[in-house]
């Protein structure tokens, strides 16, 4: 097994039961005793002494398979040894779309695979980054943003096993015919996701409503797809800066749900003590996210432990909240060659995030909506100098209420510096995270 196992004793027994070998290879967090399998490779096993446990479960997987080519090297001295540094574009893509740390071997992980994956030696990515129009070498945005999300619509509304046949495949053909399928369902994924969220965001809302709400957000609906819940959580989270849960419902009673976390609240362990607790039928995660499956006849009981268990925790971290700025910046010092040097420290992600800038007292010349809920903006400095900037998911939010609403006012902005590559043409942008009035 794969990114699962550590917490599924029941079924690798049955497994067993039927003549199988068992070996899990998977990074979440223990929630009972171990499997009875041949082999338990996880780095967050409590006898493991690795300290790899910030590791992806392809991170496990491979070096899983650097120990067993390392072995079969000495058996077999012979051998021609595999490419397993070649099947690093692949490790770098979990690892970032997994949002686990980049740090340590994870970091070293995603600079290889960053170099394999421009290379474009695997048919599926390369079919992907064309059809994500991807006009640039392929970076931790692209791979997060564009090429993440595509894969992952087969599974949530499609065929999982699409993202699998495409990053296996050496046909070109092939490959383009299924990059092409599965951005046409990540479209429908993004639409569902819209209207999902539009009922999603009045509950919340509605708990939110007065005083400061409940620690942990948690909506459920019958008429939710199961495989958009993840996405539709982590959109809840940011809405609501706060733990939050989405549960899709069936017709028997029975919920499928996905949790994600903010940054200090383990929300694995908290699902681990509710399934001790008895209020899942069962559970289980890591820090920032987490999978449930709920009767609905519990979910009352679920929301007051949650309640009980999280609120203490949840808002000291929110009164503790705040964006630490590295450095000021006025728009004609976002210059291409300063870009250059910050990305020299890159490439960025989970644990290790870009310099955070200050832009202050910029007049906000332009902000309007892009895409499906992006907003494009433009910032003059004092002196004239001008920036084109972007603010993501932002249409809906309270930053981009603020944004629409100073139009033509001078403001502060917080954000980081990128490139935009658009018609051959290389520029600096802004992408805005915060802002205040100046």
């Amino acid at each position: 097994t794969v990114d699962c196992g550590t917490n599924s004793a029941v079924s690798i027994d049955a497994a067993k039961a039927a003549g199988a070998d068992v070996v899990v290879l998977d990074h979440h967090q223990l929630g009972g005793p171990l499997p009875a399998a041949e082999a338990v490779v996880n780095p967050n096993r409590e006898d493991d002494l690795s300290g790899q446990g910030h590791l992806c479960a392809a991170g496990v997987v491979f070096l899983a398979l650097v120990q067993t080519a390392r072995i079969l090297r000495g058996r077999l001295p012979d051998a021609a040894p595999p490419d397993l540094l070649g099947l690093l574009d692949l490790v770098a893509l979990a690892t970032v779309c997994d949002v686990v740390p980049l740090t340590g071997v994870n970091r070293a992980f995603v600079v290889k695979g960053l170099q394999m994956a421009r290379q474009q030696r695997n048919e599926g990515l390369a079919a992907l980054a064309r059809v994500s129009r991807i006009g640039e070498p392929v970076n931790t945005f692209h791979l997060a943003y564009l090429i993440g999300p595509r894969i992952n619509a087969g599974g949530r509304i499609g065929d999982a096993a699409l993202g699998s046949r495409l990053l296996a495949t050496d046909d070109p053909v092939e490959a383009r015919t299924i990059a092409e399928t599965l951005d046409r369902l990540n479209q429908e994924r993004q639409q569902m996701e819209l209207e999902m969220l539009a009922v999603a965001r009045v509950e919340a809302d509605a708990e939110l409503a007065g005083g400061n709400g409940p620690a942990i957000v948690v909506t459920a609906s019958s008429n939710w797809h199961p495989g958009i819940v993840g996405l539709l959580a982590s959109r809840l989270k940011d809405h609501a800066r706060r733990p939050a849960f989405a549960i899709a419902f069936n017709a028997n009673g029975v919920g499928t749900g996905s949790g994600r976390s903010v940054s200090g609240f383990d929300l694995g362990r908290l699902v681990r003590e509710a399934a001790i607790a008895g209020l899942i039928v069962k559970g289980g995660g890591h820090g920032m996210a987490a999978g449930i499956t709920v009767e609905r006849a519990k979910l009352g009981a679920l929301r007051a432990f949650f309640e009980e268990r999280a609120a203490a925790e949840v808002f000291r971290l929110q009164g503790e909240e705040s964006l630490a700025i590295d450095g000021a910046l006025a728009a004609e010092g976002a210059t291409l060659g300063l870009l250059d040097a910050l990305e020299k420290a890159g490439p960025f992600g989970a644990g290790h995030i870009p310099p955070v800038f200050a832009l202050p007292r910029h007049r906000l010349a332009d902000a309007r909506p892009v895409g499906t809920n992006h907003i494009r903006a433009e910032l003059q400095s004092e002196s004239g100098g001008r920036i084109q900037a972007i603010a993501f998911r932002a249409v809906d939010t309270a930053l981009g209420e603020f944004l629409f609403t100073n139009r033509g006012k001078p403001v502060h902005v917080a954000g980081s510096l990128s490139g935009n590559h658009w018609n051959g043409n290389r520029t600096v942008q802004f992408r805005i995270v915060d802002a205040a009035r100046a």
